[in-house]
């Protein structure tokens, strides 16, 4: 590896095609895979025409974060809108195939033009078959029964624990055992996925593997101490840790610039309380803008409603009454 970046230039990837990731399949493990990866900063999109295996369900009652449980219609519209503002695509197309080109991959949509990307995440558990082609089929696939017929699926052995695959930027995303057909161990795999997407990105960045893996954390600026917000205090802890591992000297231009970007990502995660408030009262409102309205009407007594409505408001609807009755 020479001193500035790895062997593959990563910016020179990325332009070479339409996105970093596509994403195939918009259920929990493609949604919150897609999550992980646009908030990391790569362009993503994610194929999805709604038939996730989860609208199967008649109720989903075990999803920590909803106490009472959650209609799967509700459930599927806040995946979709956490994907939109996690900033990534969504296209409602489903996968006809998947091909290499050059490093990265061609993916043919059933309806659309076909798209170009580095990375691939396949979360579709019960249709694989636009991968076909990609690996020996006896290594990628395995006869199962399901509902009383016979039929090929992904082998469960394929991917690794972290959906990596021996196909160089193919992931597989959502458990392929039958019996971890949980909603939420889906979604925790599907996120595991996207981390590791985004820590091979930063190696073809000239990152190295101790010192890639990403996270996603929103840590409050009231508890960073004085000494985690001095940068050579960043600096001795990063050589402290991973100085021993890098595949080069710590006085090269490619330690650096890795050291210095693991430093602006680890500042970047606090926020003051002012940022908290804003991103609650927004994360309230996206919210709030998937409940029934008589549901939530039902819930607030009388005194909590009239006071959280503007008198301004008040007045003018006791305005326009008036005016109606006369």
């Amino acid at each position: 590896m020479g001193d500035e970046t790895s062997a593959r230039s990563r910016d020179d990837a990325t332009d070479a095609y339409d996105h970093d990731v596509v994403v195939v399949g918009g259920g929990p493990a493609g949604s919150s895979a897609a999550v992980f990866c646009a908030r990391g900063g790569l362009d993503t999109v994610v194929f999805d025409r709604g038939s996730s295996s989860i609208r199967r369900c008649g109720y989903l009652e075990n999803y920590p974060g909803f106490p009472a449980g959650v209609d799967i219609g509700t459930f599927c519209d806040l995946l979709a809108d956490h994907v939109d503002r996690a900033g990534a695509e969504r296209v409602p197309d489903l996968i006809e195939s998947v091909d290499r080109e050059d490093d990265g991959f061609r993916v043919q949509p059933q309806e659309g033009d076909a798209v170009t990307a580095r990375f691939v995440v396949a979360a579709t558990k019960y249709d694989s078959e636009y991968l076909r082609g990609l690996d020996d089929e006896a290594a990628m696939f395995e006869t199962v029964e399901y509902d009383g017929e016979t039929r090929e699926m992904l082998d469960g052995t394929y991917p690794d624990a972290d959906g990596r695959t021996p196909v160089d930027g193919l992931y597989i995303a959502g458990p392929l055992g039958s019996a971890d057909d949980q909603a939420i161990i889906a979604a925790g795999h599907g996120a595991r996925v996207g981390r590791a997407v985004l820590a091979d990105d930063r190696v073809e960045d000239g990152w190295w593997p101790e010192v890639a893996d990403h996270v996603d954390w929103v840590r409050r600026e009231a508890e960073r101490d004085e000494q985690w917000s001095d940068r050579n205090r960043w600096r001795e802890w990063f050589d402290d840790r991973f100085a021993d591992d890098a595949p080069v000297a710590a006085d090269t231009a490619r330690y650096r610039r890795v050291r210095r970007a693991y430093i602006d990502a680890a500042l970047g995660t606090y926020i003051d309380s002012e940022e908290i408030g804003a991103r609650t009262e927004a994360g309230q409102r996206a919210l709030a803008e998937q409940l029934d309205t008589e549901a939530v009407l039902e819930s607030v007594d009388d005194e909590r409603l009239l006071e959280a409505v503007d008198d301004e408001t008040i007045r003018a609807y006791l305005d326009e009454e008036v005016v109606d009755t006369c």
